[in-house]
């Protein structure tokens, strides 16, 4: 079983977002360990999310310059791109686990990139989706 996490858009967001409270403290930490460990995956959908939410919808919102530049540093990280193969395979996995779609190419880029969980608030802790595991570390933080 492989050691890697994937790790979803909110987990970035949290990390870079000062006024997350104790989210963000959460989630730095989380990054920091798989920075040391090389064992983070990230996908281009998340690296999208990612750059959109930063940049537009957290309260103190990043300069585009940063965002930009922060989404470089991750390009050091295993990231799947998404292509044709992983939207029919999120097609598949949409339909077979009742996702969202965007839930489901999340899935299945995690599964392209060999992880064995998705570090998530999105998702359903304790979940398995067709044998991934799902890890939420905020589920006892009491900030919104």
């Amino acid at each position: 079983m492989s050691d890697k996490s994937f790790i979803d858009t909110n987990v970035l967001i949290y990390a870079h977002d000062v006024d997350a409270g104790d989210k963000h403290v959460i989630a730095v930490g989380i990054l920091k360990e798989l920075w040391s460990t090389r064992l983070g995956v990230l996908s281009t959908q998340v690296l999208q999310e990612f750059y959109v939410n930063v940049t537009r919808k957290i309260p103190s919102p990043l300069p585009r310059s940063i965002a930009r530049d922060i989404v470089k540093d991750y390009i050091t990280w295993q990231v799947e791109i998404v292509d044709l193969e992983q939207v029919l395979l999120a097609s598949e996995l949409e339909e077979r686990y009742q996702l969202s779609f965007w839930d489901a190419l999340i899935v299945a880029a995690v599964r392209k990139g060999g992880a064995a969980k998705i570090l998530s608030e999105d998702f359903n802790a304790g979940q398995r989706i067709d044998g991934v595991s799902i890890e939420n570390s905020f589920a006892t933080t009491m900030t919104s």
